[in-house]
């Protein structure tokens, strides 16, 4: 998927197992098939799961993100109702793998890509209790890092206009021009709550119509109050989308603005993974196509 990207192998996490976590040897190690875009995962028996970043990057730095995952799901574990991934351990570059790289706690479920409850008023009910109690969360007078969506639209203006470029024969960009410029427009009035940042299909598990637990949680940090409504357009159809909007009592503003990060990440994920993800590229489709629809 990326130009920089390090492939791993299951013999080379089985040698680092060996290694390094010994207490694991004889394990079944099974890589599974994933519409993940920064980690390559593998099962470790039936309990644990291990994550290694995809992108060549240095070591320090790895290690200091992934500390700071580690540290952001331990604490968003504390304050969610629905199962998530815990932290277990840290392990070192080793096997011609050059990063470290992380072991969580395995959840089963099944992934909204491939169990659809979107069109569930139970699930959109259970998603606006998620977000509900990670914004209760205290920010312990923490503030957006300043790193990705959360913090202030204009920002990403030239992200934007790169993405309205590479777009041009995949998507009618005009109209999407214009709608930027609206959402970058919108003012920031609420103070920064606790939000998980990256609420698409890829990390929300399902069972029946119901939200059974969600993934990928060491991006818990202080943010716009609208970021988590990302999951209303990646992850609802119009009536539970409607349930969602009442479950948390958004007003228009925050409503608005929850559209316009949507917005902004669906942009960029249709044209960098129309080749190498079609699930993810796809998923921007849908959202633009129901932001879209919503503006009727």
């Amino acid at each position: 998927m990326h130009v920089d990207q390090v492939d791993v192998t299951a013999e080379v996490v089985a040698t680092l197992i060996q290694e390094q976590f010994p207490q694991w040897n004889g394990q079944a190690i099974r890589r599974l098939p994933s519409t993940g875009t920064v980690n390559a995962i593998f099962r470790i028996g039936d309990d644990l799961s291990a994550r290694f970043p995809l992108r060549l990057a240095d070591a320090a730095e790895v290690l200091a993100v992934l500390e700071r995952e580690a540290r952001a799901s331990a604490e968003l574990a504390q304050v969610s109702r629905f199962p998530v991934p815990e932290p277990v351990a840290l392990g070192r570059p080793g096997a011609g793998y050059p990063m470290p790289w992380s072991v969580q706690t395995w959840l089963p479920g099944t992934i909204a890509f491939h169990a659809d409850a979107s069109g569930s008023n139970a699930f959109a009910e259970d998603l606006g209790a998620f977000i509900a109690a990670l914004r209760k969360a205290d920010t312990r007078g923490r503030l957006f890092s300043g790193e990705g969506r959360g913090g202030v639209l204009a920002d990403h203006d030239e992200w934007m206009a790169k993405c309205f470029e590479e777009s041009e024969g995949l998507l009618d960009v005009p109209p999407l021009r214009r709608l930027w410029s609206r959402f970058r427009e919108l003012p920031r009035t609420s103070a920064d709550v606790m939000s998980h940042g990256d609420l698409i299909p890829g990390n929300v598990l399902v069972e029946g119509d119901r939200l059974s637990g969600v993934l990928d949680t060491g991006g818990f940090g202080p943010a716009d109050p609208a970021l988590d409504l990302v999951g209303a357009w990646h992850l609802l159809q119009a009536g539970p989308r409607d349930v969602l909007r009442r479950t948390l009592a958004c007003d228009d503003l925050e409503w608005e603005r929850g559209k316009a990060w949507a917005f902004q990440q669906a942009m960029g994920v249709v044209w960098y993974y129309v080749d190498t993800n079609p699930t993810m590229s796809k998923m921007g489709c849908q959202t633009l196509d129901r932001i879209l629809q919503s503006m009727e």
